[in-house]
């Protein structure tokens, strides 16, 4: 039987795998397959989106689609229901999975099901039992969320066919399902609280490494700093010891990852226990990698709406949470913060009101008073799911507060994220190893491959894949606009113009005086201005295609 994985990519509360991501699913489906004696293809929505016809030879397929808390993609456009609707006349037996299942319409529901077979959300276990029917061959499945460890290993080679490999990050999976459960809205509450062994998973980041992956986030769980904590309490209590051995061990057999981050941290674990969390940083920042965000869920700032969706932590215990964080500020090798709080806000939940809005602002407004840092702050409109407590309630407080949301929104990014970016990367600040991923006319879009890395615009035209060091030189409302360090033999015109300090005239004076053969030959025509602008100039090319 010839079988194909169509990756339509996930974004969870607690798994990411749009594009340079690659979530744990098509990792453990392909693994599933191969446990089956089956060699299935791989491809992304993207891939096949405009070429549905190479679908055609595959017996069966298998398609992962979801996007559970939406955001704006630069690396893939994830599959939507039409998609779907596209790929429905294809005679391949079908099977749909992920997160998409949970918000189907009864009515598309339906129609789907005359091409599909859907197998319902959390579908690891189900998916399993599924294949082990088609394939006719018996398999174990362990009660407990182990049971994936052995597919995890056999799918690992799976990302050598992703189109932007080898700059994938790799979503490692340490455990499933949340410790609190109970806020009105999420998704992880489908899912039974379940650790992965942790030499399973350093196993599993060992068979990525083997096969070329050198970016990883520690994301798929809710909160990483209950990783093998104490469950026996309320509020689990992290183990510090444990994180230490753990990230070392992970080091040991991988020593050249260029990239380890994570994903979502618990403020209430943090405001219960501030001395092992306050451990578990130092940790973070000494064994994962710089330009690390811990997204934490505040949701709202108003405590009527905490209490209305049972919200795990009120605005006191967030904003003590960011307060640990920034004890450890400190800017790492590649130009960012090592450890930076992120926070997320869901509009349009239970209890909602226009002070509502007031709060959530005068809640950032104090972060840059108090010279809090924040690395990310999220904002987006609840999505309404079956089964969770907002079904009944549903989209009325989204509707009703589109004006409040927008202005809101607009808000935040011109008075907050604009001066919040000012602090974390000054004008001048060196970033480095940012791969260039879009060109829009004379501006090139790069990112470090990283957790929710910073969108960078860098003057110039440069190719897909190059690495660049770059130097901010102005800011966006969620982004910074930087030039690369620059040969004054080769830069152009409004490169140079954008380098603070330096003008229209004084960049025409620089072309004119080519070529020079060291800095003092730069010096001589800059003058006064050269010691603020040297570090914008190099002789070797800083560039590299990776």
């Amino acid at each position: 039987m010839k079988v194909a994985i169509v990756d339509g990519y996930v974004d969870e509360p607690s798994c990411l795998g749009v594009p340079p991501y690659i979530s744990p699913y098509p990792r453990y489906i392909y693994g599933m397959l191969k446990y089956f004696k089956v060699n299935p293809a791989y491809y992304t929505i993207d891939q096949v989106r405009d070429r549905i016809f190479e679908l055609e030879r595959f017996d069966l397929l298998i398609f992962i689609a979801g996007i559970a808390v939406p955001g704006k993609y630069l690396g893939g456009n994830p599959m939507s229901l039409k998609d779907l609707k596209d790929f429905s006349n294809l005679k391949s037996e079908k099977i749909l999975v992920g997160p998409i299942t949970l918000e189907i319409e009864s009515k598309d529901r339906k129609n789907l099901e005359e091409f599909y077979t859907i197998i319902d959300y959390p579908f690891e276990r189900r998916l399993l039992e599924h294949l082990s029917k088609i394939f006719k061959k018996e398999v174990k499945i362990e009660r407990d969320r182990n049971f994936v460890n052995r597919f995890a290993i056999l799918g690992a080679e799976v990302v050598k066919f992703h189109p932007d490999y080898p700059h994938v990050i790799c979503e490692i999976e340490t455990y499933k399902g949340c410790y609190w459960g109970r806020c009105s809205f999420c998704i992880e509450r489908f899912h039974r609280l379940e650790m992965r062994d942790p030499k399973a998973v350093i196993d599993e980041i060992s068979a990525l490494y083997k096969n070329g992956v050198r970016f990883f986030r520690l994301g798929n769980q809710t909160d990483f700093f209950t990783y093998m904590a104490d469950f026996k309490y309320e509020i689990p209590k992290p183990n510090p010891e444990f994180m230490k051995n753990f990230h070392r061990a992970i080091w040991r057999e991988c020593p050249k990852i260029r990239t380890l981050h994570l994903d979502n941290v618990n403020p209430k674990t943090i405001a219960e226990y501030p001395r092992e969390s306050r451990e578990i940083v130092k940790t973070i920042i000494i064994y994962q990698t710089p330009g690390n965000v811990g997204a934490m869920g505040l949701e709202s700032a108003d405590e009527r709406v905490v209490r209305e969706n049972d919200l795990c932590a009120n605005p006191e215990e967030v904003k003590f949470a960011i307060k640990v964080f920034n004890e450890f500020r400190s800017v790492g090798y590649n130009g960012l913060p090592c450890f930076l709080p992120g926070i997320n806000f869901v509009i349009g939940l239970k209890g909602e009101t226009k002070r509502t809005f007031e709060k959530n602002y005068e809640f950032l407004r104090t972060l840059l008073e108090e010279d809090l840092w924040v690395r990310r702050i999220n904002i987006r409109q609840v999505k309404v799911f079956k089964g969770t407590p907002m079904e009944k309630f549903g989209y009325r407080n989204v509707l009703r507060h589109k004006r409040y949301f927008k202005v809101f929104k607009e808000r935040v990014r011109k008075e907050i994220d604009r001066e919040m970016l000012r602090r974390i990367v000054p004008v001048g600040r060196k970033l480095t190893d940012l791969r260039c991923e879009a060109k829009r006319g004379k501006v090139t879009f790069a990112r470090q491959l990283a957790t929710y890395p910073l969108l960078v615009g860098v003057l110039g035209e440069y190719e897909r894949n190059k690495f660049l060091d770059v130097r901010v030189v102005d800011y966006g409302q969620r982004s910074i606009t930087a030039i690369p360090i620059l040969n004054p033999n080769t830069a152009k015109l409004y490169q140079l113009e954008a380098i603070p300090g330096i003008g229209k005239s004084l960049a025409g004076k620089i072309i004119s005086n080519r070529p020079y053969n060291g800095m003092e030959d730069l010096r001589r025509v800059l003058g006064d201005v050269y010691e603020r602008v040297k570090d914008f100039f190099s002789f070797e090319d800083k560039g590299y295609m990776s």
